[in-house]
């Protein structure tokens, strides 16, 4: 992963005047940059810490089409062929490998609701089938106890992987060589907006002019926005993971059961997390935004941990101010990278399980764990959109885990959305207002 600690790479002047600005150097802010380039727009992404510091790095690394939700599916299959593109023109340096992906069922319920999404995979010809717990043989090797036995499961062999610490950087440097402006350690404490239009942004460095601005700072979104009296409802969510010391290969997939995730990495150990275990740091936007949180958290109420904030630097920590001036230190220079503690103990039940799943490896060394702060949404689809009261602000957040193996799309839709061209994409699932709008809540799968 990224840290504070990763020396910074990028350090472009600020010009005058740009085309569009965007706020937060993770994934879809490099690759909205990316393609906005080669529309030949003058862009610059402005990072208030390292591209790609927080969740953008810190994720599982998989890029996945089995389980999306319906909408996002289209998106995610376009993702999937820009991932290997744009794997080319760095010359593998993303990592990328298409390995497939797995969900493991543990029981007969497990399983008949996996199969229920085979029919949305087949609407879109993907290649997904359900197997057997014989079939999965032949893309695991796994010696599991009878109690802890996998029963079947569903299988995407198109999905794929990248390793997020390199592919993210990498991508940026190759925006960069196609003129995209870059400045980390550069944090925008304002939108400049005269008269409902954008006008540019006030950084910690001085302004910049821009008659578009994208808002893609993941966590930092909500807190940023509100500053201007535009709301989302947007909250976080700490997702532990963890690296394992290299190990015999049980598998080159990627997949998970109801209780952990494993991915192969390049370097011969696993990525490893819990499916069953995400921690909510309570906060002000906690209570706030709760009416529209409480279907969503009732759905998940046995995966969600509620936790007093002991991230006193987060976006929604207590402490965390919520109003400043364009001359002060703002909360985003406060936390130049949110960087929370993996939870205490997750690890250690980590290690247990894929040692109940694989008993003829046993508990894996932990070479190294982290936390990431996922920014979600209720629906647990982003915002990707036009805000309606500002002209030439666009939003893109609310990426809810799933943002890095969709983020090539969603940043060409981002820039089709700048360059005010329409998309063969249906977007509508995506738009701005559907939280005002009287639109009933339609919850998307959270994995």
């Amino acid at each position: 992963m990224i840290t504070i600690d990763t020396p910074i790479t990028f350090n472009d002047s600020l010009p005058d005047e740009v085309d569009a600005i965007i706020i937060g150097g993770g994934i879809i802010g490099v690759f909205s940059a990316l393609n906005m380039a080669r529309k030949g727009l003058k862009v610059m992404i402005l990072e208030k810490g390292r591209i790609a510091g927080e969740q953008s790095s810190r994720n599982w690394g998989w890029i996945r089409q089995h389980g999306r939700d319906p909408a996002e599916l289209p998106i995610m299959m376009e993702a999937l062929r820009l991932w290997e593109d744009i794997d080319k023109e760095v010359k593998g340096r993303t990592g990328f490998k298409q390995s497939g992906v797995m969900y493991l069922s543990k029981t007969e319920k497990d399983q008949a609701k996996r199969e229920q999404w085979l029919s949305t995979a087949k609407e879109h010809g993907l290649d997904t089938v359900a197997l057997s717990a014989s079939q999965l043989e032949k893309y695991i090797d796994f010696k599991t106890p009878s109690d802890n036995k996998w029963i079947g499961g569903t299988y995407t062999a198109s999905d794929a992987r990248a390793e997020p610490w390199q592919a993210i950087p990498a991508v940026a440097e190759l925006a960069h060589s196609e003129g995209v402006l870059i400045k980390e350690n550069c944090a925008v404490r304002a939108l400049d907006i005269q008269a409902g239009q954008i006008t540019g942004v006030v950084t910690e460095s001085g302004r910049v002019k821009a008659s578009q601005v994208i808002v893609a700072g993941g966590a930092w979104s909500s807190l940023f926005l509100r500053r201007h009296g535009i709301n989302i409802p947007q909250l976080s969510v700490r997702a532990s993971v963890a690296r394992t010391a290299p190990v015999q290969s049980v598998s080159s997939t990627n997949f998970a059961d109801p209780e952990l995730a494993i991915r192969r990495r390049d370097d011969g150990g696993y990525s490893i997390a819990l499916t069953d275990s995400h921690d909510h740091f309570i906060g002000p936007d906690s209570f706030r935004l709760m009416t529209k949180w409480i279907k969503t958290g009732l759905q998940n109420i046995h995966e969600i941990r509620p936790w007093i904030n002991e991230v006193s630097t987060s976006p929604d920590a207590w402490k965390t101010p919520r109003h400043w001036k364009e001359d002060e230190i703002s909360p985003f220079e406060i936390t130049r990278v949110l960087n929370p503690s993996p939870a205490k103990g997750k690890v250690k039940v980590m290690q247990q399980r894929f040692a109940a799943r694989f008993p003829q490896i046993g508990e894996p060394k932990i070479l190294d764990a982290w936390g990431g702060m996922i920014d979600a949404m209720p629906d647990i689809v982003p915002i990707v959109d036009r805000v309606p009261d500002v002209e030439g602000l666009i939003v893109a957040t609310g990426m809810s885990g799933h943002g890095f193996g969709i983020g090539p799309a969603f940043g060409k839709i981002i820039a089709q959305i700048a360059n005010k061209e329409s998309s063969q994409h249906d977007l509508k699932r995506f738009r701005f207002s559907r939280f005002s709008d009287g639109s009933k809540l339609d919850i998307g799968p959270n994995i």
